[in-house]
């Protein structure tokens, strides 16, 4: 695991990048083409994260409700993230990779409920949800490299 959680960390990584290098309005800014902004691809990483970690083995994550429900599979941006929500983000961003790790060495995440995701992958373990939940996150730093150039 210790070779997928570096993975994970370099892709949160270049996410944070984003958060930190790019304006209030251009991570708000849906390009022609487009059905999201690169903040959106962001908070979607860290809900569905929770989702498929947490939900998925029984436990309530670490994001309130409202922040679930604004950034989950099938919603798209639809209120200006201020930038006190930005910072909320970058701190979620960083928090919950290392809250998430330290959870997993402590054995908290005792059973895992099987699931297919809406993409078609059967996950039928946590090493499973984890090492997915990388190639979800680097799907959508790809969709924010094509976004940034039209922001």
């Amino acid at each position: 695991m210790e070779a997928t959680f570096k993975i994970w960390k370099t892709i949160r990584d270049r996410h944070l990048h984003f958060l930190e290098n790019h304006t209030l309005k251009q991570l708000n800014k849906v390009p022609d083409g487009f059905n999201n902004n690169l903040i959106w691809n962001v908070g979607h990483t860290i809900v569905a994260q929770q989702s498929l970690i947490y939900k998925s083995s029984g436990l309530p994550g670490y994001v309130s409700e409202e922040l679930f429900n604004m950034f989950k599979t099938g919603t798209k941006p639809t209120t200006f993230i201020s930038q006190k929500e930005v910072i909320e983000l970058k701190q979620l961003l960083v928090s919950l990779l290392d809250k998430t790790i330290t959870d997993f060495y402590n054995g908290k995440f005792i059973t895992f409920n099987e699931r297919i995701t809406s993409s078609g992958f059967r996950l039928q373990s946590l090493p499973d949800a984890i090492e997915f939940n990388n190639y979800h996150e680097a799907l959508h730093l790809g969709y924010m490299m094509s976004i940034r150039k039209f922001v």
